[in-house]
């Protein structure tokens, strides 16, 4: 007789997306019995890139919750081939789509129950990602945008953004002539909101986990990215969106726009008092157990 698990496996795991190696974690669930197969759920990080800062606490509640978790980096990040911290939306659907193709080949997963779930700008892509690969049960966005050029320019005054956008002109210049794109902090990318700002360097740390800086050509990448167009498309699966009231780096319109856009079954959460890096355990527990919360419930009704 199999003996179950009582604490969830790490496997380090690598599948490829457009013939690049991508780097992850598989994680079995608690009380995994060798020869089932369990729910499982893939799980996005954000525009950073800084998954191995916020994820554990999500991967370590979901597979205590019984569902087995990939995380992986998408192409350009942590030790994934591809362009060094290239933000291209367009490719990170390829290599969710790629990821969902892996775990439907592993033996410890149900392949007609996995879920994808991604926080802040893995939640825009997870949508997408969705909308054109059936073989996700269900999808949940936390904090992200649904328009990411309406969510960017809201980061900017129209001055800021007349400055920016001449930046952005002598880059595309650059990119044409010499195959490369000037690299900046993440908080020149991405402007973060006043209840956010601090995070970059306390949290997320992209200095320190990544010195060479974010190509500026991420931000033309993103702006033509509008995920809210395909949400219908999801139906009848469900669609589950968790906003924080008071976030400052992707407005909750963002949140009731995609909210808008997508059909039934679908759920919108809001926090009430919470910005966008509230979700994450290392910032805010509280809320952050309040947002698992919503997760495990919607996964258990769905999943």
């Amino acid at each position: 007789m199999a003996i179950p698990s009582k604490t969830p496996s790490f496997e380090a795991v690598h599948f490829y997306s457009d013939g690049l190696r991508l780097s992850g974690q598989f994680t079995t669930a608690k009380g995994f019995k060798k020869g089932e197969k369990r729910p499982s759920i893939i799980c996005l990080h954000g525009y950073s890139g800084r998954k191995d800062v916020y994820m554990p606490a999500y991967v370590r509640e979901l597979t205590q919750a019984g569902y087995n978790t990939l995380d992986f980096f998408h192409r350009g990040f942590g030790d994934s081939e591809g362009i060094r911290l290239r933000n291209n939306p367009w490719e990170q659907v390829a290599d969710t789509i790629s990821a969902l193709i892996y775990m439907q080949q592993r033996p410890e997963v149900d392949p007609d129950r996995i879920a994808l779930y991604g926080t802040s700008f893995g939640g825009t892509v997870a949508i997408q990602a969705a909308s054109e690969a059936e073989g996700f049960k269900c999808v949940i966005s936390v904090g992200s945008p649904a328009n990411v050029d309406r969510s960017f320019r809201s980061k900017r005054t129209y001055g800021e953004l007349l400055d920016w956008e001449d930046q952005l002109k002598k880059d595309r210049i650059s990119r044409v002539l010499t195959g490369q794109s000037k690299r900046v902090t993440y908080g020149e990318l991405v402007p973060s909101g006043r209840a956010e700002r601090d995070s970059i360097d306390t949290m997320y740390k992209t200095s320190e986990g990544y010195p060479e800086g974010y190509p500026m050509e991420s931000y033309d990448l993103c702006t033509v990215f509008v995920p809210e167009k395909n949400a219908h498309k999801i139906s009848p699966r469900a669609c589950l969106f968790i906003h924080a009231e008071r976030d400052t780096m992707v407005p909750l319109s963002e949140a009731k726009s995609f909210y808008a856009s997508a059909r039934e079954p679908k759920r919108l959460i809001v926090l009430p008092n919470a910005n966008h890096v509230d979700v994450y355990e290392p910032r805010n527990p509280k809320t952050f157990k309040v947002v698992i919360g919503h997760m495990k419930d919607f996964l258990k009704e769905n999943l």
